[in-house]
């Protein structure tokens, strides 16, 4: 049996024509491969994220990649014990089908971190067909995220038992791809000899240039302001808002005015945080994809946020997507997180905490005075992101690390 040293199998569980973000990462990633000379099949499940009754036929094409999708029992991912039962389902029906498979063997498979514990594959593909490279595309690293969100104590031997079994797991890939320097850093206490490279995920939406302010959204969402802030996106179990309202209070008696547009299971608990006083801050229905770009562009600067026991766990991606947008951002979370590192280090915004409180009030109020200093900031962001962070930067470093783990395989 030889393997097809172009052909690349995609291991994840939810892929187009879904819209979750990181399906969406996974869709691009493919057709950058494809378009790169890559023969790509992807394996996602054949329900639907936003709802098991939702079904998609088992063969299809996107875009120059063959998809054959995993027929899969309708267990809901919003329960605990769905999302185990669809691990094991989707981990058993991948090891089986590469295992049975005797021609056209891929030269590579790429694993990524949904559903839980999908790294498991890696040890089951490596003991049987120790030829084929793995990489493993981390968003999610676990048990750590799990640990973060309280569902697995930290000193329990459950912890210490999956840490066992994901340490060796972690250990036959041959690369890993982690999405943040604090995520690495989390990998590095396995102590395995893995390869491994740090590759974001980029934003989805990617603008020729910084956006353009449309004036009625901008009015809708923020009235007449000087300065507007928007946090859109998720906000759940790892976000939190502590740091933000302790701005948005402090600068009530300036013209700044402050903006979420969010979806989570932790949106009614940020509600019921705002009291009758808060009349700088408001909120709006969540943006359609199709409106996203006027609703990112409606805002000045963007925020984000990130629980400190969550850093490393995840790396927040709408980071990326606000540079792309060419908006600064003010970060929420820990010093070691790689946002805010990635911030210091590029000048494209503010780690807010209690300590640089004042400072950024300061310096907000200095911008709302000031558009064509915001202007200049802007344009820096945006010039940031596409050094640095794009989609083309991103695939170009995923085509590279593949051949050259390759080519140290065989050599």
């Amino acid at each position: 049996m030889t393997a097809n040293r172009n052909k690349i199998i995609v291991l994840y569980h939810y892929m187009y024509p879904d819209d979750v973000v990181s399906a969406r990462h996974f869709d691009d990633l493919c057709v950058g491969l494809v378009s790169r000379g890559w023969a790509v099949e992807a394996k996602p499940c054949n329900r639907g994220y936003r709802g098991e009754s939702r079904t998609y036929s088992m063969t299809d094409s996107f875009k120059g990649i063959n998809i054959s999708r995993i027929w899969r029992p309708p267990f809901s991912q919003s329960s605990s014990v769905g999302r185990v039962v669809n691990a094991i389902w989707m981990i058993s029906a991948w090891s089986t089908i590469i295992l049975r498979r005797k021609s056209s063997l891929p030269r590579c498979i790429i694993v990524g971190t949904e559903p839980i514990f999908s790294v498991l594959v890696a040890t089951i593909i490596k003991f049987f067909r120790p030829n084929i490279v793995v990489a493993h595309w981390c968003f999610d690293m676990y048990p750590e995220a799990a640990v973060a969100e309280g569902l697995l104590p930290k000193t329990s031997r459950l912890n210490k038992l999956f840490s066992l079994i994901l340490g060796k797991a972690y250990e036959s890939c041959d690369l890993i791809v982690d999405i943040g320097e604090c995520m690495r850093g989390l990998f590095l206490k396995y102590k395995i000899s893995t390869r491994m490279v740090t590759l974001v995920p980029w934003a989805l939406s990617e603008p020729n240039a910084p956006l353009a302010t449309d004036a009625v959204e901008r009015t809708k969402i923020f009235g007449k302001t000087d300065l507007g802030l928007m946090y859109s996106g998720n906000f759940g179990r790892a976000h939190s808002c502590n740091e933000i309202l302790m701005l948005a209070r402090r600068l009530r008696t300036h013209n700044i005015r402050f903006c979420f547009s969010v979806r989570g299971n932790r949106v009614d608990e940020l509600h019921a945080s705002i009291t009758d006083n808060d009349d700088n801050i408001s909120f709006a229905d969540f943006a359609a994809e199709e409106d996203l770009e006027k609703r990112l562009g409606a805002a000045d600067i963007h925020m984000v946020s990130l629980q400190p026991d969550w850093t490393g766990a995840v790396v927040p991606s709408k980071f990326f997507g606000c540079l792309a947008a060419g908006r600064p951002v003010i970060f929420s979370g820990s010093d070691d997180s790689s946002v805010a590192k990635n911030i210091i280090i590029h000048k494209v915004g503010w780690v807010l905490n209690e300590n640089t409180l004042d400072d950024i009030c300061a310096e907000l109020i200095l911008y709302s005075a000031s558009p064509s200093k915001l202007r200049d900031l802007q344009t820096h962001c945006y010039k940031v992101y596409r050094e640095n962070f794009s989609k083309e930067v991103m695939i170009d470093g995923w085509d590279l690390e593949l051949k050259k783990t390759i080519s140290l395989e065989e050599a």
